[in-house]
């Protein structure tokens, strides 16, 4: 089950990161949900390490780090994307 509660984690922070961060932005649904199970990652990284904790269920402030880490993640690919 938390298998699939990442993967739904992921669906909903990489959507969100594709709202927030206008622009042609890469993928279909699995590099969305790659999108944001990655800014999940990214995010609890930081998180942690700035102190706002980790993600650790699918709840509002884990929603909010791993869009966090996700917008973080597209903006870099797609800066890299317009420099090529």
């Amino acid at each position: 089950m938390r298998f699939v509660s990442w993967i739904v984690l992921g669906l909903v922070a990489g959507i969100l990161a594709k709202v927030i961060m206008p622009g042609r932005d890469p993928g279909g649904l699995i590099v969305t949900i790659l999108l944001g199970v990655g800014g999940a990652l990214v995010g609890g990284y930081i998180g942690t390490r700035l102190g706002f904790g980790t993600v650790s269920g699918f709840d509002l402030r884990s929603l909010a780090i791993s869009v966090g880490g996700a917008v973080l993640l597209l903006y870099r690919l797609l800066k890299r994307k317009r420099a090529v």
